[in-house]
């Protein structure tokens, strides 16, 4: 199996100069996908780092991260990334531990483990013995609980909102109240196999309540629909009153209707406008 990472040159004699350097303090010693692992007695951590960094000139500490195994005695795995820049080479060393024994902290080592050993216990809850400064560098204040554990819930167990009552944020526990519903994921087509709130009085369109939108006719059942109504009857020419004979009111309405209102036989034609006169003596 080829490694996704950018390809490093093994260190040769690597495996020789760790049991030589760390002697009972190395647990484990793997070379995988052309990186090297080693495993070591976690009370020992803070002396094997040392060991590394003044003798095998492994100058930076690149990450602290944290991996959760449930199913073993001691759970959790603090992993330290390595790297040697006169050597060009990474090396992963990891420890052991659980949620009541602290892991030695490196932080008189590299300054940097610090933050590192903070995002670790935050994430896992791992305690670091050493670090002055073990606090929570990503939750909130007054979070409880760690969000990697593998058995946190992914909901967590509270939640953060504002109160237009209170006029600040406040915290309440977690209502899982869609653990209670149901969910479907069924055609939208077809529809719920049940009847949804409000569908009970459903009907009209020939389908029986909660069965969802009618199956889209195909193209035969279009052409034949189209055939069927090209042979019936054209509808009706509908009714209009435009004139005053179509308002249905008989004869004698009709005559009244066309006979102009008192008011429009009082009322007078306008006079015609008359042609400005010539001035007498010509033209001026």
């Amino acid at each position: 199996m080829a490694s996704p990472a950018p390809l490093v040159a093994p260190r040769a004699g690597l495996a020789a100069e760790l049991k030589k350097l760390l002697g009972k303090d190395m647990l484990a010693h793997v070379f995988a996908v052309e990186e090297d692992s080693i495993t070591v007695a976690r009370d020992a951590v803070d002396g094997v780092m040392v060991s590394l960094r003044d003798n095998l000139d492994y100058q930076q500490l690149m990450e602290i991260a944290g991996v959760d195994y449930p199913d073993r005695a001691e759970r959790f795995e603090v992993v330290y990334h390595l790297l040697s820049v006169t050597r060009n080479h990474r090396l992963r060393v990891r420890v052991s531990t659980d949620e009541a024994t602290p892991v030695p902290t490196i932080v008189p080592v590299w300054p940097n483990a610090g933050w590192l050993e903070r995002e670790v216990f935050d994430m896992y809850g791992v305690l670091f013995a050493g670090n002055t400064d073990l606090r929570r560098i990503l939750t909130d204040y007054g979070f409880q609980g760690h969000p990697q554990r593998k058995d946190f819930p992914l909901t967590g167990y509270t939640e953060m909102r504002y109160s237009e009552e209170d006029k600040r944020v406040i915290y309440e526990p977690v209502r899982l109240a869609q653990d209670f519903r149901s969910f479907d994921f069924l055609s939208p087509w077809e529809g719920a196999d049940y009847v949804l709130p409000g569908d009970e009085k459903a009907g009209g369109t020939g389908e029986a309540p909660g069965k969802g939108a009618p199956t889209p006719m195909t193209a035969q059942q279009v052409k034949k629909a189209d055939d069927e109504a090209a042979k019936k009857a054209p509808p009706p020419t509908p009714k209009t009153t435009e004139k005053p004979e179509q308002t249905g009111a008989g004869k004698k309405a009709n005559k009244a209707a066309a006979k102009p209102s008192k008011d429009a036989a009082k009322a007078k034609a306008p006079a015609k406008p008359r042609a400005p006169r010539k001035p007498k003596g010509g033209d001026a």
